[in-house]
């Protein structure tokens, strides 16, 4: 059976969660639609929904975190922007992919348009996106050149939204892979590009599904052919993607953010939170290259938000003030201010020699404080990742942060009763 085929059948067939799955599927279900109601006015939020209301009128499906309503397509557009806009949503670590994103938004859309589903057959779905998604950057091998939350997470989005809709799966996949966009340099320059190509992504999931619906004729052999997935966006291993379909579940394999910033800074920023208000007065952090490619930026005073969350030398600095990274900080006055401008020349990257160009870990810590002593802390999983995950106190202290962020207009099942938001619109 050639690797589509496998795909395809395990995207089909009938799947009955674990109960520790579902419970994590839950779990981070509920952790992705509050991040997303957190984006609702994030920058570039507004214009994002003026383009989405030109799309067309409808009431189909819901926007996330307000009270609007808009065609499927529009609003998984609006809804996948506002769920990576802030830089807090879930990501697989091995795959470099935030796996939830386009996922959630383009698969809400589709369920709110047949009315709701029961919760079952929805976090199915959402597991069999997740898992293709994250399986495809899992069997990448060489370094991002696209932006594969973009690229992997919409093949996984197209085929949990064929699911629900009914579709025939290869079409809509192939589809989905014709529409396949998105590269790494929004991420390089800090642009808000890179939150548009994750709803650019979900919308176009919703719209492969239609498509193939409709009968629309669409490539098959979209991972090995000679210009398929793993010899255009990523070099890997088809095989290695389908070996184990339908018995590892990567949604259990996700990492939590516990900050509004780029998933590279957090392993150094979990470090710093213990020393919050401390007098650390430089920081050497010793990291896999992707770490130092990522999230290694000078701060500068003219930076934009996105740029922002991005740069660890800012983020350290107003995790070492305030022990905490609020998106309200994102402005021109704490991108000028000389306290954090002198703490942000006193943080090195220095690369650890690791060979894998996909890795983030393990890394290691050297805080120096005022008085001239040192403390160096190895650190072998991010904060938030299955090996070190977020306390009680901390997943907590996330969703207040989300709460806050949202609109009084969001829908308070959001925070207190996710699933149910998710399947039932009414």
């Amino acid at each position: 059976m050639s690797a589509v085929a496998a795909l395809i059948d395990y995207a089909g067939v009938a799947h009955r969660l674990p109960d520790d799955v579902a419970a994590v599927a839950r779990h981070f279900l509920a952790d992705t639609l509050a991040v997303g109601a957190a984006g609702h006015d994030a920058p570039g939020a507004a214009a994002m929904l003026a383009v989405a209301r030109a799309m067309g009128q409808g009431t189909e499906a819901r926007l996330l975190g307000t009270a609007e309503r808009m065609p499927a397509q529009a609003a998984a557009f609006v809804n996948g922007y506002r769920i990576h806009c802030l830089e807090w949503d879930a990501v697989h670590e091995p795959a470099v992919v935030h796996a939830m994103s386009v996922v959630t938004a383009a698969l809400g859309a589709a369920i709110d348009r047949r009315g709701g589903v029961p919760a079952d057959d929805a976090l199915v779905a959402l597991a069999v996106g997740v898992e293709v998604a994250a399986g495809l950057g899992d069997a990448a091998t060489s370094p991002l050149r696209f932006f594969r939350p973009a690229t992997a997470g919409l093949l996984g989005a197209a085929l949990a939204v064929a699911r629900i809709d009914g579709a025939p799966l290869l079409p809509a996949l192939g589809l989905a892979y014709s529409s396949v966009a998105g590269t790494m340099q929004a991420h390089v320059e800090g642009s808000l590009a890179l939150p548009f190509q994750i709803a650019n992504a979900a919308r176009a999931a919703v719209l492969a599904s239609d498509l193939a619906k409709a009968g629309f004729p669409a490539p098959a052999d979209v991972l090995d052919g000679p210009f398929g997935y793993f010899n255009l966006i990523d070099a890997g291993d088809s095989g290695a993607l389908v070996a184990d379909l339908g018995q590892r579940w990567r949604i259990a394999e996700l990492s939590v953010k516990p900050y509004p910033s780029g998933r590279a800074s957090h392993a150094a920023l979990g470090v710093l939170a213990e020393f919050a208000g401390q007098d650390v007065v430089a920081v050497e952090l010793a990291c896999p290259p992707l770490i130092r490619r990522l999230v290694g930026r000078a701060m500068e005073p003219g930076m934009t938000p996105s740029w922002a969350r991005l740069c660890l030398p800012f983020l350290a600095g107003l995790m070492r003030r305030d022990g905490r990274i609020d998106p309200r900080c994102f402005t021109p006055a704490q991108f000028a201010d000389p306290a954090l401008s002198d703490f942000a020349r006193h943080l090195r990257l220095v690369d650890d020699g690791n060979p894998d160009p996909n890795a983030l870990f393990p890394q290691a810590i050297t805080l120096s404080f005022a008085d001239g002593h040192t403390v160096t802390r190895a650190i072998p999983a991010t904060l938030g990742s299955p090996d070190a995950p977020l306390s009680p106190a901390q997943t907590k202290a996330k969703l207040a942060l989300a709460r806050e962020l949202a609109s009084p207009a969001a829908d308070p099942r959001i925070f207190t009763d996710p699933l149910a938001y998710f399947t039932d619109p009414t």
